[in-house]
């Protein structure tokens, strides 16, 4: 992007410490008949430092569609505190949707306009003046110039996902949620977003995203909360949320066959990963990588190759989401 972060941001009074914050944030859906209350934020206090990537994962229920609606006005929280640069959403409303753009996991597209039509609408409905909307370089930002003028209905899957990023800074807005920006995008594609989100991310934009891709919020995001059942039950930097689980993966290539793990290594977690592969999960903090090997040697057998594998964000969330199963 052109502009820097502080063009872009002087639109607004003044620059908080947090990008989102909410306090003691509660949303209980009301029951029927048939179906009781259901509890789908339980006492939320979540701080989103201004200017960070932040992912919010969870598996689905769990609360994160819920969260983002209220930042964005279009649910109303039971009880708390929800700030979006500094604005609350219920009693600064104008302000808070201003500070905010959304990408909604679905594609809501008028599929009889165009990407020219359809960004200057949105414009005109924020009530961003002609001669400062941003249309032009919007388009050429996410690679549709040469498709402004097609109908929105003959762009791929792709396109219209790009298109739907442009439409949510129309405004310029200093916070962006992308919920599920890559959910059925091919590779290629994924990629184009993560450095566009990458560009929006340096030029001063806040962005908050959800995604099911754990391996996109390890690659994009410098914090990470993962939310389970209206609960958050997680909240730190990548770094320190992958220090967590103290678990490294060995798993070595031997001369022969094995058809049986030998007694004396079974009892220390050792188990067959192929016809002449053993692999075995242990601890950095209390286990040398020698003494791992040692075991296989003193067995009379030989190593032929080694890959060790460290602790992901996939075992991170397993872990955390299964505790309350």
């Amino acid at each position: 992007m052109p502009d820097t972060a502080l063009d872009r941001l002087s639109a607004f009074d003044h620059l908080p410490a947090h990008a989102v914050e909410v306090e003691g944030l509660t949303k209980t859906y009301r029951g029927s008949k048939r179906m009781p209350p259901k509890e789908a934020l339980k006492d939320i206090n979540l701080k989103i430092p201004r200017g960070c990537i932040f992912g919010l994962l969870g598996p689905n229920g769990a609360g994160k569609s819920t969260l983002i609606n209220i930042l964005a006005g279009l649910v109303h929280k039971t009880k708390g505190d929800a700030y979006v640069w500094g604005y609350e959403v219920k009693s600064s409303p104008r302000g808070a949707r201003a500070s905010i753009g959304v990408v909604p996991q679905e594609l809501n597209l008028d599929a009889f306009f165009t990407p020219r039509e359809l960004l200057e609408l949105q414009a005109g409905l924020y009530g961003v003046p002609k001669k400062e909307r941003r249309t032009e370089e919007l388009l050429a930002a996410v690679d549709l110039t040469d498709k402004a003028n097609a109908y929105a209905r003959t762009l791929s899957g792709g396109m219209r996902r790009r298109l739907m990023v442009a439409k949510a800074m129309v405004h310029n807005p200093p916070v962006l949620v992308l919920d599920e920006p890559t959910a059925g995008v091919d590779v290629e594609l994924r990629r184009a977003l993560w450095n566009y989100v990458r560009k929006l991310n340096a030029a001063g934009t806040t962005v908050l995203l959800t995604t099911h891709y754990l391996e996109e919020a390890e690659e994009l995001c410098d914090r990470i909360a993962i939310i389970n059942r209206g609960e958050l039950v997680a909240n730190d930097s990548k770094k320190n949320l992958l220090r967590r689980i103290d678990n490294k993966y060995v798993t070595v290539t031997l001369d022969r066959d094995v058809t049986e793990v030998p007694a004396n290594m079974r009892q220390h977690g050792w188990e067959i990963a192929g016809p002449r592969q053993l692999r075995l999960a242990y601890q950095p903090s209390t286990t040398m990588i020698g003494q791992v090997l040692l075991a296989v040697q003193v067995n009379g057998f030989s190593i032929i190759d080694l890959s060790t594998k460290e602790t992901d964000l996939e075992d991170i969330f397993l872990q955390l989401t299964r505790r309350q199963v």
